[in-house]
């Protein structure tokens, strides 16, 4: 979570004690950690909230469940060697040596060889 202005931030706070929700803040002087997290905001509020209209919670849910599956099993992803997480995941547990890649290209740099 984000160290948001304090206003927003107590209210959240009071709420997740409410909820048993432990937040987990990102660390002083590591703002990247929040960029992560910030990307797929951003990705969500374009493919879920901005594109549609909802009438009930169980709408969002029904759509998020569906944007989400999607993310996760066909979009492909640049940093993961234009592949999604599920394809990515499965090639480093099968071929580990793949791993070593140009993140900012996204290609793959020759197999090594043992």
């Amino acid at each position: 979570m984000d160290n948001g202005p304090e206003f927003i931030a107590n209210l959240t706070k009071t709420w997740s004690e409410a909820n048993r929700i432990d937040f987990k803040h990102i660390q002083p002087g590591k703002p990247t950690q929040n960029a992560y997290i910030e990307r797929f905001n951003r990705s969500y509020r374009d493919g879920v909230l901005d594109a549609y209209l909802f009438k009930n919670l169980d709408q969002v849910r029904e759509v998020t469940a569906s944007w989400v599956h999607d993310y996760n099993h066909f979009r492909p992803h640049e940093s993961l060697l234009n592949l999604s997480p599920i394809a990515y995941n499965e090639m480093i547990h099968n071929k580990p040596e793949l791993i070593m890649c140009n993140v900012r290209t996204g290609s793959a740099s020759a197999p090594l060889n043992p």
